[in-house]
């Protein structure tokens, strides 16, 4: 992290920065550690990628009913994907507090099986949040923080009537938190926003490590130019993103009929297509992940080298939050904008971009190292990444260094290795069994 803060902080804090692995904390996050001691409204805007999952987490375990039973924070959030990312964000703290999620998609049963013993931190996307407070099976009464992180995005894919049935289950809750990229957005009436301390990062320079080019077709139609750039950058994880689904259809039959490793990512797609879509990226897998906005927000995704605007983004809050999937945490990363013949400059398009004539290469796009291997079990079948590891070297044949990134769902489970050797582990483990079942392993599609 850039321009560090030396602020001496509580050993909770302490140690939990410890565990994240950070040297010390960022302006932002020390600052909302301090205003959230004293206030009970707080409203943070903060670039995507600058921590700010962690600046609303660490107050959370200074409150002094954190201990008590019962859940003790909610978070509200618009998507699936923000909410995985946030419990992710939260077990890495190592606290020792339980967090459960709740979302559309996902099985009430099982929901309901994590609230019997109630977490100490909820999050949940507003329609399901409403659904569980509705039958009684969230307390509302032990809840004394409130987070709304995206607020604004949640408000954009319509969840105002959940958003604020839910919150007249909390007519004063003693800690309530906003959050967004972009300062671009009123706060909604139904909040009840009683002079809340703002806390504005929104406007920020250039992020650390961000290149921003622009780039212009000779022709109106810029696929030539996406390939060309495609076969450019020929390393690392890129999302090229387009503002409607029939348009990343249209680059991903011409990336398949070019012979190009990569996935597709919208609206249109079931919702465990779209998980195996992240996990592949994720693990390197798929190296190009062709999407529509539903990728712009609530993805924290390492690694990610270059982000493709294919299409421009319809406004500067869409395109900061294109960019943020990119040098996050003061990582490197490259944004590219295309633009065709006619299509005029955005007028976000910020000053220092660069313009750029990029050469000819005939380079393709290098083999992923990796591929992705499926199990049909996951952690409600007490699956853990231990037994996976121990499968893959004592009965596949592999050793711990060719094994990457491993993902424990509910009822399946993904690792990613090496291509080049996962025919003959899907053959070594054919027979094999995990905790006593046989399990379908197969490469995942």
């Amino acid at each position: 992290m850039s321009s560090k803060s030396t602020i001496p902080h509580s050993p909770i804090i302490a140690k939990t920065v410890q565990n994240l692995g950070f040297e010390s904390l960022n302006p932002m996050q020390a600052e909302m550690l301090k205003v959230c001691g004293k206030s009970r409204q707080v409203q943070l805007y903060s670039p995507t990628g600058s921590g700010k999952t962690v600046a609303f987490l660490l107050p959370l375990l200074e409150r002094p009913d954190i201990k008590d039973p019962g859940i003790k924070a909610l978070i509200l959030v618009p998507s699936r994907e923000l909410a995985l990312q946030i419990e992710q964000v939260f077990k890495s703290m190592t606290t020792g507090f339980k967090v459960s999620t709740c979302y559309g998609g996902h099985k009430i049963k099982t929901e309901l099986n994590n609230l019997k013993e109630a977490p100490t931190l909820l999050i949940g996307t507003p329609g399901r949040i409403s659904y569980h407070l509705e039958k009684g099976n969230i307390d509302a009464r032990t809840i004394s923080s409130l987070i709304l992180d995206e607020y604004d995005k949640s408000l954009e894919f319509g969840f105002e009537r959940e958003i604020s049935a839910i919150l007249r289950h909390f007519s004063d809750p003693e800690l309530l938190i906003l959050t967004s990229a972009t300062k671009s957005n009123s706060v909604p009436d139904f909040v009840n926003s009683q002079d809340p301390t703002v806390l504005d990062y929104s406007n920020d320079t250039k992020p650390a490590g961000l290149e921003v080019h622009l780039l212009r077709s000779e022709e109106k139609d810029k696929l030539g130019l996406l390939m060309k750039l495609l076969d450019h950058i020929n390393d690392g994880l890129t999302l090229v993103f387009c503002n409607h689904r029939e348009a990343v259809e249209r680059i991903s039959f011409l990336l398949n009929e070019n012979g190009m490793s990569h996935d597709t990512y919208h609206g249109g797609h079931e919702q465990p297509r779209r998980e195996r879509a992240l996990i592949k990226f994720r693990n390197g897998s798929t190296q190009i992940l062709v999407t529509t906005d539903l990728a712009s927000r609530g993805l924290d995704i390492a690694g990610v080298n270059n982000i493709i605007h294919y299409q421009a983004a319809a406004n500067e809050t869409v395109f900061v939050h294109r960019n943020g999937r990119t040098a996050r945490m003061d990582n490197e990363g490259t944004v590219w904008i295309l633009l065709s013949a006619e299509e005029k400059t955005p007028e976000y398009v910020p000053e220092y971009c660069i313009g750029t004539v990029l050469p000819e290469k005939t380079d393709r796009l290098h083999a992923p190292y990796f591929s992705t291997l499926y199990f049909g079990a996951g952690k409600k079948d007490k699956i853990s990444k231990t037994d996976i590891v121990g499968l893959l070297i004592q009965k596949g044949g592999l050793n711990k260094e060719d094994i990457g990134m491993i993902n424990i769902l509910d009822f399946e489970s993904f690792a990613a290795v090496p291509q080049t050797k996962i025919k003959k582990v899907v053959s070594l483990l054919r027979d094999e069994k995990i905790k006593g079942k046989k399990v379908k392993i197969e490469i995942a599609n």
